[in-house]
């Protein structure tokens, strides 16, 4: 293992610190096998390697996501082909898939079929036998059973016999893959161990698709060790980042960055992680984690591995992570159940955090061995009564001789019990913790070069790079639009504050064709216009699509006059290219030199006016999956402020101040609608967002019979509900009860419109009146602040017959007019009473 560990980091190859129990190890910490020192942070042996339990060791290794194959390739090379391999995995037929395929070998209608599995309810690991109410689990739990189902299968012929063949079949293995990240590597031929199982072999693919015919238990069992090579994306991130850094750095003529020499103590990295600014932030950055370590406030790194530990759904249920944070901020009392336990609880501030923990205090108050204790951990994790018997006598006589009384003894055992559910590794908690602060580290201190690494890693991602952009420009980073004269394949950071748009994270332009950009860019210097980049670039890389792709997400800007011109433009440059390319193939062009010599082709480049702003957005959301010019709100910012008061980047202060006592807190947002998912005729899922924050809205029955004719792509909402916290996402949802169109509400709910109009700007007077003649006669009045051309200010009010119909329409038009600088309309707020 110390073999191809040191191997990957002599080639680059980033190699997590280490994960579970394994970092417990010296030997691992010694070889470079792991990167914490397990004595410092009180990591136990015995968690990882039990002499008194003989069982296997098993290592756990994170490697970049990209090369983490080349440390596969390295091990069969160095160790033997037939030696190594990776491991088969087993997928059965579970209850519905068993239903779905005997359905369709025979014959019935898929209708048929999909109703008879859906009346299988959806529990994890249900069996037919749970859902017809003829097991165990469900005559003690009655939810396990469909009425339907089995009332369909007393009474129906094909369903009995359809469910009937399911079970014959059910649990079957169906199919054979491969295990994500297992590899065993054997000291003589695999066959001597195992029987081996060739997967279906693509074109081109190797002896690689040779697995393991045994799982990984029974590769175990036959004597073999299973490590796992797996891949972590945030090992990909920190190296990125770290090469960026260092490339920096080296330019100013400063020392590198070493990632693993890094202080865990530094002051900034802590006041990061206390405000919370851990989007990006490995394993920090969930909405109730960040909630958390806000409260928190950590100054050290056991503050850190102790939050990475209790994060979980068993402690966060018992109250325990509370208790911590209490305990550590002297809100309440910190306890020790013995006064020999203090030196063991201390970093926790008394709490049972670890497992490591529970096998510490039975070695300390009742005389276990470590490899003991284990033991114990695990029975109390197992909780079988008659192991718990013996180990509570076996705990009890230990304390005595150690002079504890056998009342406090059994309720320490006791203690250590409960705490045994909610117990966390703390060996692989300090490993990860140690990933989450260089994380951090590089946030707080080289955020351009952070935030570009955490872009690129997900540029297929357009919901992820959306949330990485927002933090980017939160934290004070200027993000600029791709551009084919400066932008690389990923995300690249310029300085300390500017990030440059990847060409990679445009829609439907691969890898390929950004290669071939920066490539003849690097070669030949900027382009000049849209004709001298197709001439330039591999005109394999480039068809028609990506060059409107291109267009759209604003990456040509630098090569026509506008976006539209450049599209314009298209056919005549496609075609010129493809004149040249053809003449090149013949033979005509550089009879006697190279490419070089090729004739200038001139040709009348078509101008276009420019589109509107709306036109632009719409553009860019389609290739970069979001708006990036601009926002299709910014127009409307001041009426919807004017209405709700708020923007979707207010919902953590909005929800903590609002919420009742269900955890729910109404109020009225606006958004555009980004996403419709519709159930059936009865409930839909609508994404909305504001260009500052998105939402999820669900709309259930009422709401969805009032309101469904409005949810459409790209209509301005304004939703009154209940916003609460969302479990699955970590975030929120909103539980709609009413919403309006922002555009109706114009209409139909206007207060007033007022402008200010210099009348000395050319023609203002006239052209404001021909714009308002074709919204006339309306139920809007008017408020004009005018400025005359002898420099006097006066306000009109207009209403009547002269009162206005206030469609958006009207407003974008006067906003464009001479002279008009400010148009600002008022509206009723029609979820309040009175309409006021």
């Amino acid at each position: 293992m110390a073999d191809f560990i040191n191997w990957s980091k002599r080639n680059d190859i980033p190699v997590g610190p280490g994960r579970g129990s394994g970092a417990g190890s010296l030997v691992a910490y010694a070889l470079g096998i792991t990167d914490l020192d397990p004595i410092r942070y009180d990591l136990l042996f015995e968690r990882f390697l039990n002499p008194e339990r003989v069982s296997m060791p098993d290592f756990d290794i994170d490697f970049c996501m990209d090369r983490r194959d080349e440390v596969i390739d390295y091990v069969g090379q160095k160790y033997g082909r037939d030696k190594v391999s990776q491991i088969i995995t087993y997928g059965t037929m579970a209850a519905k898939a068993a239903v779905r395929d005997c359905g369709r070998v025979l014959g019935h209608p898929y209708g048929f079929v999909d109703g008879v599995a859906k009346l299988i309810p959806n529990t994890l690991g249900i069996t037919l036998d749970d859902a017809l109410g003829l097991s165990e689990a469900a005559r003690k739990n009655s939810e396990l059973a469909s009425a339907e189902l089995i009332s369909r299968y007393q009474t129906e012929d094909d369903v009995r016999d359809l469910i009937d063949l399911a079970r014959s079949l059910e649990d079957l293995t169906r199919n054979a893959g491969k295990h994500a990240g297992g590899v065993v590597i054997a000291p003589t031929p695999l066959t001597d161990f195992s029987p081996l199982f060739a997967e279906h072999v693509a074109k081109g693919e190797s002896s690689r698709s040779v697995v393991t015919q045994f799982d990984k238990d029974d590769v175990e069992a036959v004597g073999l060790v299973k490590f796992d090579f797996l891949g972590l994306r945030t090992l990909t991130i920190i190296d990125w980042a770290l090469k960026a850094i260092n490339a920096r750095r080296q330019r100013a003529g400063i020392e590198p960055v070493d990632i693993l020499a890094l202080p865990l103590d530094d002051p900034d990295t802590y006041a990061l992680l206390s405000k919370g600014q851990t989007t990006a932030v490995f394993q920090f950055e969930s909405r109730g984690m960040k909630e958390y370590i806000r409260k928190l406030q950590p100054s050290t790194f056991e503050d850190l591995i102790a939050l990475a530990a209790l994060y979980r759904p068993g402690p966060l249920g018992a109250g325990m992570v509370d208790d911590f944070i209490d305990r550590r901020h002297s809100r309440a009392e910190v306890s020790y159940p013995h006064p020999l336990l203090e030196p063991i609880l201390k970093p926790t501030y008394g709490v049972i955090v670890y497992q490591e923990q529970v096998m510490q205090i039975a070695q300390v108050l009742a005389g276990y061995s470590l490899g003991g204790a284990d033991l114990l951990r695990r029975a109390m994790g197992k909780k079988k009564p008659e192991e718990m018997a013996k180990e509570r006598v076996k705990f009890e006589a230990g304390a005595a001789e150690r002079s504890i009384e056998a009342a406090n003894a059994s309720a320490i055992f006791d203690l250590m019990e409960k705490f045994a559910d909610y117990g966390f590794n703390k060996s692989h908690s300090a490993a990860y913790a140690l990933v989450a602060y260089q994380t951090a580290w590089l946030k707080a201190h080289y955020p351009a070069e952070f935030m570009a690494a955490t872009m690129s890693s997900d540029m297929d991602n357009t919901d992820k790079v959306v949330t990485f952009l927002d933090e980017a420009r939160e934290i004070g980073l200027a993000v600029l639009p791709p551009d084919v004269n400066s932008s690389g394949y990923m995300f690249e950071a310029l300085d300390a504050k500017t990030v440059r748009y990847g060409l990679g994270a445009v829609k439907g332009v691969g890898r390929g064709a950004c290669e071939s950009i920066v490539e003849a860019r690097r070669a030949g210097g900027e382009f000049r216009d849209l004709l001298d980049f197709c001439q330039r670039v591999d005109s394999t890389k480039l068809n028609r699509r990506v060059l409107e792709a291109l267009v759209h997400a604003g990456a040509l800007d630098a090569l026509g006059p506008n976006r539209p011109s450049l599209l314009l433009q298209l056919p005549e440059v496609i075609k010129a290219t493809e004149q040249l390319a053809r003449e090149r193939a013949a033979g005509q062009v550089s009879l006697f030199g190279g490419a070089a010599d090729a004739p200038a082709i001139h040709i009348e480049l078509p101008v276009a006016p420019d589109w509107p702003l709306e036109t632009k957005l719409l553009g860019e959301r389609e290739t970069l999956g979001h708006y990036l010019s601009g926002h299709p709100l910014d127009p409307w910012r001041a009426e919807l402020q004017g209405l709700v008061g708020v923007s979707l980047a207010d919902l953590d202060h909005l929800w903590s101040s609002k919420k009742d006592r269900r955890g729910e807190a109404a109020v009225v947002l606006a958004g555009i609608v980004t996403a419709v998912r519709r159930r059936g005729d009865t409930m839909a899922f609508v994404r909305i967002e504001d260009g500052r924050g998105q939402l999820e809205v669900a709309f259930f029955r009422e709401a969805f019979a009032e309101s469904g004719h409005l949810l459409s792509r790209d209509r301005i909402l304004l939703v009154e509900g209940n916003l609460a916290e969302d479990q699955f996402s970590g975030g929120f949802v909103l539980r709609a009860r009413q919403c309006w169109d922002f555009r109706a509400l114009c209409s139909q709910h206007a207060r007033r419109l007022a402008l200010t109009v210099d009348l000395r700007a050319h023609g203002a007077w006239d052209k404001l009146q021909s714009t308002l003649a074709a919204y006339r006669p309306g139920a809007t009045p008017m408020r004009l602040d005018l400025l005359t051309p002898g420099k006097a200010r006066g306000t009109v009010d207009v209403n009547g017959p002269l009162g206005v119909r206030t469609d958006p329409e009207l407003i974008s038009q006067l906003r464009a007019l001479p002279g008009v600088s400010q148009v600002s309309l008022a509206l009723h707020r029609p979820w309040q009473q009175g309409g006021g």
